[in-house]
C-alpha cells in the first residue's frame, strides 16, 4: 500500500532513500568499518600494553626479591622456618583422640602464638615468648580472682567485671607508657587481650578455669614449637648481628673520612648540592653515606642490644652477662667520631671555598692525618671483628703525631688563615709620639713579638726596626724575614700572601671593596674550619679507643697475634732434631 503524499510514512521513506549507503554519523558504510576496525586495534593495543606492564612490574618485583635473598640468604631460610614451624602446630587440627580432641577447637591459638612470638632473632624470640607467656599467666590468675568476686557480688556482678575491665585496661595502658617498661610492652598487650577473653568467654560459658588453663596451655605449645624451630634449624643470634653492625660502621667511617680529606685536598666541588643531601635523605655519594650509616644505626643497636640480652652463651660469646651494653658504648664513641666527618663533608658542600693554593700549603698535613685517622679506625674495626685486644703498640702515635705536625704547621702559617690585612697588629693608626715616650713604644713593640706567634710577628715586622747585628743572617721562622725598603707594606703584603681572584657579585659592575674583602674573609676561614675540624677528629679518637679496650677486658677478648706467621707455627720433633744438627755451634 503506497504512503500518501505528505503523511509521516511518506516523508519517513523519502528520508530513507536520501540517507542510502550512509550511516547515523554521516559515513559511508566503508568508512564506518574503517573507524570500528580502528577502535578495535587500539583496544587492543591498550590491552596488551597493560598486560606487557603488568608482566614486566612482576618481573622486577621478582627480581628484586632474588636480589635480597642472595645479599642475605637468612632471609630465606626464616621464611622457611617459619613456614616449618605453621605446619607443625596446624597438626592439632587434625588430632581426633579425646583428650586433645578439645584442645583442637581452640587450636587457632597455638597459631597466633607461632605468628607473633616467631622473630628473625632468637633472642626477639625469647623476649617476645617470654613477653607473651608472662601476660597470659597474670592475666589469668587476675582474670580467675576477679571472676570469683564478681560471684560474690550476686546481682552486681555485670557491673563488677566491667569495672574490673576499665581500671585493668587503664592501669596497664598507663604503665607500658613508662620509659623503663619499653621493653615489655608486647606484655602489656598480651594482658589485657588474655584478661578481656578470659573474662569474658568465662562469664558466657560459667567456667572460667577451663579457659584459662586451656588458653595458656596452647600458647605455651606455640612458643616451645617457635622456640625449638629457631633454636634447633640455623640459629641467628641478635649479638652476632650487633658484633658485625659495629665492626662495619667502623670501615664505613673510615672510608667517609678519607674520601672527605681528599675531596677538600683535590678541591672537589659540588655543581649543585644534592636535595637528599639536604634532607638528610639516603643518596648515592659514598662519602655521605658512610658516616650516615653509623649516626643512623643507632636505633638497630638499640633493637638488637635489647634482643641480645635475652640470649644464652653461644658461639664466642660465651660468658654469662655477657657485655653488649659496652658495644653501644663503642658504637656510641664512634658515633661522636662521624658527627666530625659530617661537619667535614659540610664543608666541602660549602658555596665558599678556600683556594686552592692556600690548601696546597697544608697539603702533605692534611693528607697524613686522614690516612692515619682512616687507617686507625679500620684497624678498631678489624680487632673488633676478630674480638682481639690491643698490641703492646700504641695505636694512637701516628695519629697524635699527624695532628700535631698540622697544629706546628697551622702555627707557622696561620696568616693564611685569616686575612691578615684586617688585623689590629698591622693596621695601627699612626698617631704622633713624644720623643720622650719613643724608647717606651720600642720596648711595648718588642714585647708585642715576645708573645706573638710567629706568623703575627712576621706580619708585623714592617714597623719594628731591624738591628744592624741583624744584617746578612736568617731567621728560621718558617717564611722570609728580609723586607726590602723600595717596596710598600701593601705590595710587601701580596707577595707575602697570594689572595684569590674577587668573586664576581654582579655582571656589570665590578663588586665593592667590602664585599670582596668579605669574601676574601670567609674564605679564608673555611681552610681553617676544616683543619681544626680535623684536630677535633683525632682528639676524639681518644674516647674511642678507650672504649675498645674497655670492652676489650670485659669480653675478655683474645691477645694479638703480633708475632710474624713464620714464626707462629708450630715446630715439630724432626724439625727440631734437624736445626740442631746444622745449627749446632762447634766445639
Amino acid at each position: 500500500m503506497a504512503a500518501k503524499l505528505g503523511s509521516f510514512r511518506h516523508s519517513l521513506l523519502e528520508r530513507r532513500e536520501k540517507t542510502k549507503g550512509y550511516s547515523v554519523l554521516g559515513l559511508t558504510n566503508e568508512e564506518e568499518e574503517l573507524q570500528q576496525q580502528r577502535c578495535r586495534w587500539y583496544s587492543y593495543r591498550f590491552i596488551s600494553e597493560k598486560v606487557t606492564g603488568f608482566l614486566k612490574e612482576v618481573q622486577s618485583v621478582a627480581g628484586q626479591a632474588w636480589q635480597m635473598g642472595i645479599s642475605d640468604p637468612r632471609k630465606i631460610v626464616f621464611s622457611a622456618k617459619m613456614g616449618l614451624a605453621l605446619a607443625l602446630i596446624s597438626l592439632l587440627i587434625f588430632l581426633k583422640e579425646e583428650p586433645i580432641k578439645e584442645l583442637s577447637q581452640y587450636s587457632v591459638w597455638a597459631i597466633l602464638t607461632v605468628v607473633v612470638v616467631f622473630e628473625f632473632s632468637i633472642g626477639a624470640t625469647l623476649s617476645k615468648g617470654f613477653n607473651r607467656g608472662l601476660g597470659t599467666l597474670s592475666a589469668g590468675g587476675l582474670a580467675l580472682a576477679v571472676a570469683e568476686l564478681s560471684e560474690l557480688a550476686g546481682q552486681w556482678e555485670e557491673i563488677v567485671v566491667v569495672i574490673s575491665i576499665f581500671i585493668t585496661g587503664f592501669l596497664s595502658t598507663y604503665a607500658k607508657l613508662y620509659p623503663t617498661m619499653k621493653p615489655y610492652e608486647y606484655g602489656f598487650r598480651v594482658f589485657v587481650l588474655t584478661y578481656c577473653f578470659v573474662i569474658v568467654s568465662g562469664y558466657r560459658t560459667g567456667d572460667f578455669i577451663h579457659t584459662a588453663v586451656t588458653r595458656f596451655f596452647l600458647i605455651a605449645l606455640g612458643a616451645g614449637v617457635s622456640l625449638a624451630v629457631n633454636v634447633c634449624i640455623y640459629p641467628i643470634w641478635a649479638g652476632e648481628d650487633l658484633h658485625n653492625l659495629v665492626a662495619k660502621n667502623f670501615m664505613s667511617v673510615a672510608n667517609s673520612l678519607e674520601g672527605c680529606v681528599k675531596g677538600y685536598l683535590n678541591c672537589v666541588e659540588y655543581e649543585r648540592v644534592p636535595s637528599r643531601i639536604l634532607t638528610y635523605q639516603a643518596s648515592d655519594d659514598p662519602v655521605y653515606n658512610g658516616y650516615r650509616s653509623a649516626v643512623e644505626s643507632i636505633s638497630q643497636e638499640e633493637a638488637l642490644l635489647g634482643f641480645a640480652i635475652w640470649e644464652p652463651p653461644h658461639g664466642p660469646y660465651k660468658s654469662l652477662g655477657y657485655p653488649w651494653k659496652n658495644y653501644a658504648r663503642l658504637s656510641g664513641a664512634l658515633r661522636h667520631c662521624a658527627f666530625m666527618v659530617m661537619a667535614l663533608h659540610g664543608c666541602i658542600l660549602s658555596e665558599i671555598q678556600a683556594p686552592p693554593e692556600r690548601r696546597q700549603v697544608f697539603y702533605h698535613e692534611l693528607q697524613r692525618v686522614g690516612a692515619t685517622g682512616a687507617r686507625l679506625l679500620r684497624e678498631l674495626g678489624n680487632k673488633v671483628k676478630k674480638m682481639e685486644k690491643l698490641g703492646s703498640r700504641d695505636m694512637l702515635f701516628d695519629v697524635l703525631g699527624a695532628a700535631e705536625e698540622l697544629q706546628n704547621k697551622v702555627d707557622r702559617k696561620s696568616y693564611l688563615l685569616v686575612n691578615a690585612e684586617s688585623w689590629e697588629i698591622g693596621n695601627r693608626p699612626h698617631s704622633p709620639v713624644e720623643p720622650q715616650d719613643s724608647r717606651n713604644l720600642d720596648n711595648e713593640e718588642h714585647k708585642v713579638l715576645a708573645y706573638k706567634s710567629l706568623s703575627e710577628a712576621v706580619l708585623d715586622l714592617k714597623s719594628v726596626p731591624i738591628p744592624n747585628s741583624w744584617d746578612g743572617q736568617q731567621t728560621n721562622v718558617g717564611v722570609s724575614l728580609s723586607v726590602s725598603p723600595v717596596v710598600p707594606s701593601n705590595d710587601l703584603l701580596k707577595k707575602q700572601i697570594s689572595w684569590p681572584a674577587p668573586r664576581s657579585f654582579a655582571t656589570d659592575t665590578s663588586p665593592p671593596l667590602e664585599e670582596s674583602k668579605t669574601y676574601e674573609n670567609a674564605s679564608a676561614l673555611s681552610l681553617a674550619t676544616f683543619t681544626s675540624l680535623l684536630i677535633e677528629f683525632v682528639a676524639r679518637l681518644e674516647n674511642v679507643v678507650d672504649s675498645f679496650e674497655e670492652l676489650s677486658e670485659k669480653a675478655n677478648f683474645k691477645e694479638p697475634e703480633e708475632l710474624p706467621a713464620a714464626a707462629r707455627e708450630p715446630i715439630g720433633f724432626w724439625s727440631r732434631l734437624f736445626r740442631w744438627k746444622w745449627y749446632r755451634p762447634e766445639a
